[in-house]
């Protein structure tokens, strides 16, 4: 992956961005890809669209959402102490200890989420995971009155842990669900920079994806694409435990997932796995009887219709701090995408 790619990278996961508080992240969105864009724009709903060759008649539509779970301010008690609840599908067992960000209006404020000592818990209850009603926010307030000089009540929190590589290409951080997906899609927009195209790109960093698909409802509607592409996190099973032959085998480092079901389109499907045998580029197939529970969903049920495919990047630990995928799968994600596109004819049709 080339420098600069790699440190807008690095910038996208160490941004928080709760659903719902998606502003800053699109920001450092806007920033990294308007050198390559023809046009890059906003909705009410916050989705940011990045164009290329908008004057085409056929219309491509890359989504990938760049909101993340969360938690939210709920309740301030007398001695400071606030209470939460979650924003998305936060697993709470993973949520004691942790250091976090409470972002208030006048600015990030620390603190870590506390609960019971095992000391002080009893035997039969030490191994139980706790609700989150049990845990709470210390900031280090004295009391209701000073916490709230610096917090309100719906203030968002996210986890206080950012961007990290380990051995081998691989990179850990939270949210990479689903700003990966966004760096792919940003990252094929910029492929296809200056070259001939025979359709125009739609590039949307999606929002509040987490809390129910909601950005890619209204920005499909806006796009009026007749294909798209959803690029998100999809389930690793290479580590103990994974119940691959339950859950499908597929692993972190051997190319992208292509999901094949009835949410996606045959003809843009065939569409991928002929460019990826074409340019020898690696990907894994994975089956999907259902909707998938991503933007792709939205996309398909637009308007009319949407000829729509689901790009999976191999992701271990999904929706825990520790998320972890490999810089090669995202690299060939946005290689095939670009090239995907690149071969497409003005006359081309999805119709199966």
């Amino acid at each position: 992956m080339r420098k600069e790619s790699l440190e807008f990278l690095k910038k996208l996961l160490d941004t928080p961005s709760p659903s719902g508080f998606e502003q800053e992240i699109q920001k450092v969105c806007r920033k990294y890809i308007e050198p390559f864009a023809e046009e890059i724009y906003k909705d009410v709903h916050g989705n940011q669209y990045h164009v290329l060759n908008k004057q085409a008649k056929v219309r491509i539509m890359l989504a990938g959402h760049v909101d993340e779970i969360g938690l939210m301010v709920n309740t301030i008690d007398d001695k400071g102490f606030i209470g939460f609840v979650p924003i998305g599908g936060v697993d709470g067992a993973v949520l004691g200890g942790q250091r976090v960000v409470v972002h208030g209006a006048k600015g990030p404020v620390p603190g870590v989420i506390g609960r019971k000592a095992i000391h002080l818990t009893p035997e039969k209850e030490r191994n139980q995971p706790l609700e989150m009603h049990q845990m709470w926010v210390d900031i280090g307030a004295s009391n209701k009155k000073d916490a709230e000089t610096v917090v309100a009540i719906a203030d968002p929190i996210t986890i206080d842990v950012g961007y990290r590589q380990l051995r081998n290409d691989m990179v850990v951080a939270r949210a990479l669900d689903d700003r990966i997906g966004a760096f792919v899609c940003l990252e094929a927009l910029r492929l296809l920079a200056g070259r001939e195209m025979s359709v125009a790109v739609y590039c949307v960093t999606t929002v509040q994806e987490e809390i129910g698909l909601r950005g890619a409802i209204t920005s499909s509607y806006g796009c009026n694409p007749q294909a798209g592409i959803a690029v998100d996190v999809a389930w690793a099973t290479d580590h103990p435990r994974g119940e691959g032959e339950r859950y499908g085998q597929t692993a972190i480092g051997k190319g992208p997932i292509i999901s094949r079901g009835p949410n996606i389109n045959p003809v843009l499907h065939k569409g991928l796995v002929t460019a990826a045998h074409k340019h020898r580029l690696p990907i894994q197939h994975y089956a999907m009887p259902r909707a998938t529970g991503t933007d792709a969903n939205a996309m398909q049920l637009s308007r009319g219709g949407v000829a729509t495919a689901l790009v999976g990047i191999p992701n271990r630990y999904m929706h825990t701090p520790v998320e972890l995928v490999s810089l090669k799968d995202v690299v060939h994600a946005s290689k095939l995408i670009a090239e995907w596109i690149s071969g497409l004819k003005e006359d081309v049709s999805f119709i199966p």
